[in-house]
């Protein structure tokens, strides 16, 4: 059974605005793209690309970080993401963890099967067709990224973007006492910290995502104002 997602019921009215290339010199970005590293057709679609209020966003963040660390940029790992994409990784996903456990699909049980999915849509949204539940990266309303120190040089977080593991949660450093933890969690506190001023939601499960007018940020914002609902500007862009 796959499991459902809390924003899902979080109703969508899209404001119709475009989904904008990103200035990719103001920020740091991996050439080539992770995902079409492994094999992702993005069909000719850059995954570089947000919707204009949300880059708008972005940027706002970035400003915030370089007052603070005036040499430090973010680095986009992921923005926009067909859904063509979302379900590669999805497959992908399910391959890799079957690999690791020296399974063959042809010879899962449906309890196999049912128990990979589960791990899976854990840290992947589904990659549903509906318009009413569409991934959050296919609305191009959602960013993974770290943080570059002034080399150019990724920070450590303690963990990988899509790491399929505890880490993978932004406070999983926080209760712990030893300096090299302290730092993890100073690091995604500041990304998280910058983000949040220019209006982001970070995905409560996952340390590196963030969204802005989304249903998980709608639901997220919900959550903190339970007497000014909102709604998701933002719904799937073809």
């Amino acid at each position: 059974m796959i499991p459902s997602k809390p924003y899902s019921q979080i109703p969508i009215q899209d404001c119709d605005e475009p989904l904008v290339a990103i200035s990719l010199e103001k920020f740091a970005v991996l050439q080539p793209h992770p995902y079409e590293k492994l094999g992702a057709n993005y069909d000719g679609k850059s995954p570089y690309c947000l919707r204009q209020g949300v880059l708008n966003a972005l940027l706002e963040a970035q400003n915030y970080l370089q007052q603070t660390q005036p040499r430090w940029k973010m680095q986009i790992f992921d923005a926009y993401r067909p859904i063509a994409v979302q379900q590669f990784m999805v497959d992908y996903t399910f391959a890799s963890l079957l690999a690791e456990q020296s399974l063959s699909r042809e010879a899962l049980s449906i309890e196999q099967s049912e128990a990979i999915y589960q791990k899976v849509y854990h840290i992947w949204a589904i990659p549903s067709r509906d318009r009413a539940t569409p991934p959050p990266h296919s609305t191009g309303a959602a960013v993974d990224l770290t943080l570059v120190d002034e080399t150019g040089n990724p920070l450590d977080m303690g963990g990988e973007i899509d790491e399929l593991s505890a880490r993978s949660h932004p406070d999983y450093y926080a209760d712990r006492s030893d300096s090299q933890s302290q730092q993890y969690h100073a690091r995604r506190q500041l990304l998280d910290e910058m983000m949040q001023k220019a209006g982001f939601y970070r995905h409560p499960g996952e340390w590196w995502h963030f969204s802005w007018g989304d249903q998980m940020w709608a639901w997220q914002y919900n959550l903190d104002h339970p007497h000014q609902q909102a709604i998701a500007r933002y719904g799937r862009v073809e």
